[in-house]
């Protein structure tokens, strides 16, 4: 799948509060050792790393190219790596794993994420944020437009649409016998967006990216004005005009025993 950085930072406000929330769980009295921010993206989340723990050696890794490019032009000091977070492992105990908005798009990830835990010190941290909003109009709409025009036949074998996050007791369940400590949380996210376009920019950076690599360059456009169509009917504006976009989020914590 393609990821644009430009793209994504183009909300980059909107998609950092999540990450911070989920740094302000971390606990202040941290064990030492290396942080690592998974799936780090442009850089954004690991500058709150760098920040919140100067002197840990923190340390990005991503599958994107032009996502580390942006990171790395960000934060030329810091060591970023590409590699499939599927395969990856910490080289030592890292004293916190930090994922923001990326184990989603990985299948199995509730195994992956207790098999991360044995990469951890004793008190180490587990932290990973995933958007929960596949039943929002923004997602299933995506479903319909793909099915609706002459792109369609990009999808005979049927859509990218990931599977939905499993419920909090799977994760309970799998992290439990490796840890103190397993937190887990929803937040919702309203985000005021100018318009239907807005709403598909935001998404055209993260969860419209799997269709728009199915569908060929010569009827993106057509599939895009479907698209905002929908949106635009399927979101009512507020009093000043703008629209609402309604945002779950799963956050979970899991320190090791």
């Amino acid at each position: 799948m393609a990821w644009s950085a430009a793209q994504y930072l183009k909300f980059e406000d909107e998609r950092t509060r999540p990450a911070a929330d989920l740094l302000a769980q971390v606990p202040a009295d941290l064990v030492a050792g290396t942080v690592y921010d998974l799936g780090c993206g442009p850089g954004n989340s690991t500058e709150l790393l760098a920040r919140r723990f100067p002197g840990r050696g923190v340390r990005g890794v991503d599958n994107a190219a032009d996502m580390l490019k942006a990171a790395r032009a960000r934060l030329p000091g810091v060591d970023f790596v590409e590699c499939d977070l599927a395969k990856w492992r910490p080289h030592e105990a890292a004293a916190l794993l930090f994922a923001n908005a990326v184990f989603q798009w990985l299948p199995d990830h509730v195994a992956l994420l207790a098999r991360l835990m044995d990469g951890l010190r004793p008190g180490g941290v587990l932290a990973v944020q995933m958007p929960d909003n596949l039943s929002e109009p923004s997602h299933l709409l995506m479903e319909e437009s793909a099915l609706a025009g002459p792109w369609k036949s990009a999808f005979a074998e049927g859509t990218p649409r990931r599977g939905p996050l499993p419920a909090p007791a799977a994760y309970f369940d799998a992290l439990g016998p490796k840890a103190a400590r397993v937190d887990v949380w929803h937040t919702i996210y309203n985000h005021p967006m100018a318009d239907a376009a807005a709403i598909v920019e935001w998404v055209k950076g993260t969860g419209l990216r799997p269709y728009l690599d199915r569908i060929p360059q010569q009827e993106r456009d057509g599939f895009l004005g479907d698209y905002e169509k929908r949106i635009a009917r399927a979101y009512a504006p507020m009093a000043d005009g703008r629209l609402l976009l309604r945002f779950p989020r799963l956050f979970l914590i899991a320190v090791k025993a």
